[in-house]
């Protein structure tokens, strides 16, 4: 599901090498920025403009921020990551490569924007989130963020006591709809061909969560531009406020082609990510990934949280790389008698 992008202002590419480039300007992203710049670190983030959360009216789930709008949000951190001397350069990414190592033997990688301008880097932090695949129903992708949510802990609150619709996607839909029964008495589950077993049948029936197994033909859109209900096949309206829909999900590769990263993908078919171990490191020497790109549940503060650890841990290798170096040159230049 792609989002239009979001003017911000945009801060000049530097010509020399710089620490780190990260590429993604979401919470994983700036967080990540700022831990690295508040550590003296040279940081480019290379922010297209197009968040996840952007058709969102508000984030939630995340202490002090609660209700804030992601594009305030956003906005103070870019701002907070330039108040260290970090730079946000708005763009989008061509390509990414690893370069020849500096004289020293250190790491270095070259980012080229789809306008042709470049920057080389120590290390790279890949924070470019991820894209819901919502399914191919005719009218719901237009309420997506509004009367079409995909989490409970985001939007539930929002949308509680609402007649709600379930359209299911495979499997993960079944805990959904657990989940936000919590939050409404009247839930109805569109099977839309993922027929759930007998014991499901069983514990939805017990928790009043009522079954539709007719296909399902557009989402009808109200007078008042919210959701109005669903259309069937045989041209019947269930009448609907809300509809919960479990995406698929997908970490956003493009540009990123020639680092090699290595990806996998969620049980269930769910979604597909960027693999990565402790600290968002990953097998490829110098590049890091975090938030969205490679923990594809995580909420605002998770992924925040995520880019502050990954950003600790590059700033803590570069300061080994820069030990190596200043040994290697003091050794270098010592003579004997």
């Amino acid at each position: 599901m792609s989002v239009r992008a979001s003017a911000h202002a945009s801060d000049a590419l530097p010509s020399e090498a710089v620490d780190v480039v990260v590429i993604g300007g979401g919470a994983a992203g700036l967080n990540g920025a700022l831990i690295l710049a508040r550590s003296r670190r040279s940081v480019v983030v290379i922010d297209s403009g197009t968040p996840r959360n952007a058709p969102a009216e508000a984030v939630h789930g995340f202490i002090v921020l609660d209700g804030r709008p992601p594009s305030e949000i956003l906005e103070r951190g870019r701002e907070q990551v330039r108040r260290y001397g970090g730079r946000v350069v708005s763009g989008e990414v061509g390509s990414t490569e690893p370069a020849a190592p500096a004289p020293d033997g250190d790491l270095r990688f070259t980012v080229i924007l789809a306008d042709g301008r470049a920057v080389t880097a120590r290390r790279v932090l890949v924070a470019t989130g991820l894209r819901d695949e919502l399914p191919d129903i005719p009218g719901l992708a237009e309420h997506w963020g509004h009367g079409v949510v995909h989490c409970p802990y985001c939007h539930g609150w929002e949308v509680r006591d609402e007649p709600i619709g379930v359209l299911a996607t495979g499997p993960a839909s079944v805990h959904q709809a657990l989940l936000f029964r919590q939050l409404t008495d009247d839930l109805i589950y569109f099977t839309l061909g993922h027929e759930p077993d007998a014991d499901t049948r069983a514990r939805f029936a017990a928790r009043g969560i009522r079954i539709v197994d007719a296909p399902v033909r557009e989402v009808v859109t109200g007078q008042d531009s919210g959701i109005a209900g669903v259309r069937m096949a045989d041209g019947a309206v269930v009448a609907r406020r809300v509809l919960a829909v479990a995406t698929h999900m997908r970490a956003r590769t493009e540009g990123l082609d020639g680092l090699k990263l290595p990806m996998e993908d969620l049980a269930g078919g769910t979604g597909r990510r960027f693999a990565s171990g402790m600290a968002g490191t990953t097998e490829v020497p110098g590049v890091w990934v975090a938030g969205n790109a490679t923990d594809l549940m995580a909420q605002v503060g998770a992924s925040a949280a995520a880019g502050a650890l990954a950003g600790s841990h590059i700033n803590a290798q570069l300061a080994a790389a820069d030990t190596d170096a200043a040994l290697a040159a003091a050794q270098g230049g010592t003579t004997t008698t």
